[in-house]
């Protein structure tokens, strides 16, 4: 059976792609100087978080993930960020590839909160991979790629925030129910609100708006008048 080792070897993001992508080189290699027909991949990508330190800043950043970093010995376990299917073309021995991983901005989504909350260095990432090869030098053989193959990468926190910039320049994004979406489009509608920048802000000002005064209220009894406050009115 042929042996296949995978290593990762850069990411860079892709500035041409609709929406937010990363791409990973793999470095394949076959056992012996295998000749592989076709590799048909599936990868599993894993964020390692225990594997790297973090500054006061992003451990308040990952506190509704894993809570108060007291904690973190049990609640440090690995979050799940993409996975993407690949096939190989046919190579000797050893290839190398691009595996194209859609990303997503959600704040919603574990992965995308935890590369919010990072601000430097390097994401220790592991990749799962398992699949079929098609195999054989004198004839066709069709072979399994165990579970067992891994392979770890440290991506720079700098690539994911290249990427994010590209797509969302200066800019976040949240998701809210269908329900409230449609309470802000009406608000938007009602006060003729040119864009969501403006209608957020109508919101957040009218939110920090004092509260009106409470009037005194006369209450009515049997001696004479008196206010909400208790006081005698002369």
């Amino acid at each position: 059976m042929t042996e296949f080792a995978f290593t990762c070897t850069g990411v860079r993001s892709d500035p041409y792609a609709a929406g937010p992508t990363l791409v990973f080189r793999l470095r394949i290699t076959a056992s012996g100087g295998a000749r592989v027909h076709a590799l048909a991949l599936r990868c599993q990508i894993r964020i390692e978080p225990a594997r790297r330190g973090y500054e006061p800043a992003e451990a308040d950043g990952l506190k509704d993930l894993f809570g108060e970093r007291s904690r973190w010995g049990s609640t440090l376990q690995p979050v799940q960020f993409a996975q993407v299917s690949l096939m190989v073309p046919g190579f000797t021995g050893e290839t190398e590839t691009d595996l194209v991983v859609p990303c997503t901005y959600d704040t919603d989504i574990a992965s995308t909160r935890y590369f919010g909350a990072v601000t430097g260095g390097e994401v220790p990432l592991l990749m799962l991979f398992s699949g079929t090869a098609f195999t054989g030098a004198g004839g066709f053989h069709v072979e399994p790629v165990p579970w067992d193959r891994e392979a770890d990468f440290r991506m720079p926190v700098a690539a994911w925030r290249e990427m994010v910039e590209q797509h969302f320049p200066g800019c976040g994004w949240i998701r809210v129910p269908r329900d409230t979406m449609d309470a802000l489009l009406g608000f938007r509608s009602r006060r003729g609100l040119a864009s969501w920048e403006s209608t957020l802000q109508t919101l957040l000002a009218e939110a920090d708006e004092p509260d009106p005064p409470r009037h005194e209220t006369a209450l009515t009894g049997a001696g004479a008048p008196l206010t909400a406050t208790g006081r005698t009115v002369p």
